[in-house]
């Protein structure tokens, strides 16, 4: 068993995943994460020195020539091993890889040839309607689509959760995003800016011709120290800086550029492992920007709309840096020259989302701290109208954050953040005596994630558990909101979700954690219900108050039940856990405060106009199951005899 590789390279994954000396979520992963990062690197450089002659597999399955994504499902009458007991986990591993090679030159074939077939000609080359786009999994034989239709067009944005192998149909009859369907055909691919906390190199490599320049943004070393380096041909990796080494690049977002001179933008809770995108939930918001027809100067003055922002995040990812080498040596004619052609070369007028990073370092003045964390969540929402207000006419927030990792949490935390969800500015907060902060009470929050029943009754089991950490320490902590937790349970079915999403919803006063709607939203979403309505319409974001009455604008939506002009809350999604680490900590005054990051984050934000499109935003069961205390606990990898260290 040691001398098979395949074996190895599966138990090292599953190591990887499940938490043996990696944190998924930024702690003390390194040395094994350096080790997976070498096997990866020569299998791919392996790939690249034999793409052109497209070996067939060999007995053992070595190589990384041999190695292909599983970017097409399986039919749920093939998953027989997916209720297999918890101590077949990491042999059932090594046998998906072992029949995933085995496939290989078959499904290159195939996938070729699915490419050809699906470029599209002159008379498709408008955007189609995401709504009769539908995936395959809305039918009533229950067999996953193997010809995912890859060369859709979202002009307009469009939100879905990731096809899982678990759970396909899911029971929600939400349409899904597959990796291929993401990226689109990679013959069309000219350059493409991809980051990701957890990367497997040889795997996500065989996404893209070998040709095709790639800039990939990766979590540093333990030093911290930015730098760039040539990973393999026409792939430059870059690491961002990290004080004293301690936190982690969490971004998960992809620029995609196209042959056409289309832009696809992409911000997703998944990183680029296997694993990510096949046996556990996460979600993906995308949007296609078109090239403008002559370049348009930058307006000095735009700072905080789409692209600008986008191009901050790039430079503070040391994205610059690897660009500049692409186009000093190999790439001198890429579509991006620089990271400011990104707001003149494409037409942003579109895009209604705000886009809400975390840069890690210290922030100190009011201009630079609205840029990053939770007080640009503030900033925002404030652009987008969702303020609460102050004073009687307030309105009052309860939002529900779930997350695949736990914090460190503190009342006065919990309160700082919840001003900012308000959309109200931590001036008067951080003037208020520390004192008084420090015993506030908690604030109308719901914090989701998996008890340990929920766990056991997932498809994989305890030994799927591998990318949800909340530690025992926490949990026994005196001071520790255990009262706010909830029970998170996915809307597709028995699989956990990496997904990091917060749904925020205005209630009434007099009704502490109800669930908030208008009458008339309550009244059509419960009618929807009581008729046996689909929700498996797509997510597209649109700007309300300028909705036209075209089909395409209001694609997705019902408008019968979700037309009001007041939004009734927001939803974010993006790699954000609920945690100090990701939305950061505010110290100093309110004339001069201090912002503290410890990750590199990414999301996106949004109104919701219904408590319809809530439901179908929402990637968890709502409202969420309260934990029952002293009956349920929270799922603790340190407690479970998987993942126990001898």
């Amino acid at each position: 068993m040691d001398n098979d590789d395949d074996l190895a390279r599966a138990i090292t994954l599953s190591l990887m995943e499940h938490g043996s000396s990696l944190d998924r979520d930024g702690h003390n992963y390194h040395d094994v994460a350096e080790l997976q990062f070498q096997q990866d690197l020569r299998r791919a450089m392996e790939a690249s020195s034999s793409e052109s002659n497209t070996p067939a597999p060999s007995s053992n399955g070595s190589g990384s020539s041999q190695l292909k994504s599983n970017a097409t499902t399986p039919s749920v009458d093939t998953q027989t091993d997916a209720t297999a007991p918890p101590n077949s986990f990491l042999s059932e591993r090594a046998q998906l890889e072992r029949e995933r090679l085995a496939r290989l030159k078959r499904a290159r074939r195939e996938e070729e040839q699915d490419e050809l077939s699906s470029l599209p000609t002159k008379s498709s080359s408008k955007a189609s309607s995401p709504v009769n786009n539908q995936n395959a999994t809305t039918t009533a034989k229950p067999v996953v689509s193997t010809n995912p239709v890859i060369d859709q067009l979202f002009w307009d944005g469009e939100l879905r959760p990731t096809a899982n192998l678990h759970s396909m149909p899911r029971q929600d009859g939400k349409p899904t995003f597959r990796l291929t369907e993401v990226l689109g055909p990679k013959s069309q691919i000219t350059f493409a800016i991809i980051s990701s906390y957890s990367t497997l190199v040889s795997w996500i490599y065989e996404f893209f011709e070998p040709r095709t320049p790639v800039i990939i943004v990766a979590q540093p070393d333990s030093s911290g120290q930015a730098g760039i380096k040539n990973i393999l041909p026409n792939w430059v990796m870059t690491v961002p800086f990290l004080r004293n080494g301690y936190g982690c690049q969490h971004m998960k977002f992809m620029l995609i550029f196209y042959e056409t001179g289309r832009l696809r933008v992409v911000v997703s809770t998944a990183n680029l492992v296997d694993y990510d995108w096949r046996d556990i939930e996460n979600a993906v918001w995308l949007q296609d920007i078109p090239p403008r027809p002559q370049p348009n100067p930058q307006d000095r003055k735009i700072i905080d709309d789409f692209p600008s922002i986008m191009q901050h995040v790039l430079r503070s990812v040391n994205v610059r840096d690897a660009l500049t080498n692409m186009l000093t040596h190999e790439h001198p004619n890429l579509p991006l020259q620089s990271i400011g052609d990104l707001c003149s070369k494409w037409d942003w007028s579109k895009v209604k989302v705000k886009l809400v990073p975390s840069i890690a370092g210290k922030h100190e003045g009011w201009p630079r701290v609205v840029q990053s964390g939770h007080p640009r969540l503030m900033k925002a929402l404030r652009d987008l109208g969702l303020r609460t207000g102050k004073g009687k006419a307030a309105k009052e927030l309860a939002i529900e954050c779930q997350g695949s990792s736990i914090g460190t949490y503190s009342t006065q935390w919990l309160n700082e953040f919840y001003c900012s969800a308000r959309g109200e500015s931590a001036e008067d907060w951080l003037d208020e005596p520390k004192t008084r902060r420090t015993k506030l009470p908690w604030p109308p929050v719901k914090i989701l994630f998996p008890s340990l029943r929920t766990v056991k009754g997932t498809v994989l089991g305890e030994p799927g558990g591998g990318t949800m950490f909340c530690r025992a320490n926490q949990w026994g902590g005196t001071r520790f909101p255990r009262e706010l937790f909830h029970d998170s349970n996915s809307t597709g079915g028995k699989v956990l979700m990496h997904t990091k999403m917060i749904i925020a919803t205005f209630r009434q006063r007099s009704t502490p954690f109800s669930v908030p709607s208008s009458s008339k939203a309550s009244s059509a979403a419960a009618s929807a219900k009581g008729k046996g309505k689909s929700n498996a319409e797509p997510i597209t974001i649109s700007d309300s108050e300028t909705e036209s009455e075209s089909e395409d604008d209001r694609a997705g939506v019902d408008v019968a039940s979700s037309s009001p002009k007041e939004p009734i809350g927001w939803a974010y999604v993006g790699s954000h856990n609920f945690t100090p680490s990701a939305w950061g900590t505010l110290s100093g005054s309110g004339f001069n405060p201090i912002l503290n990051n410890v990750n590199y984050e990414l999301g996106i934000l949004f109104p919701l106009y219904s408590e319809q499109e809530v439901e179908r935003v929402s990637c968890f069961k709502r409202p969420p199951r309260k934990y029952v205390l002293g009956e349920d606990r929270p799922w603790i990898q340190e407690e479970s005899p998987m993942f126990m260290r001898a």
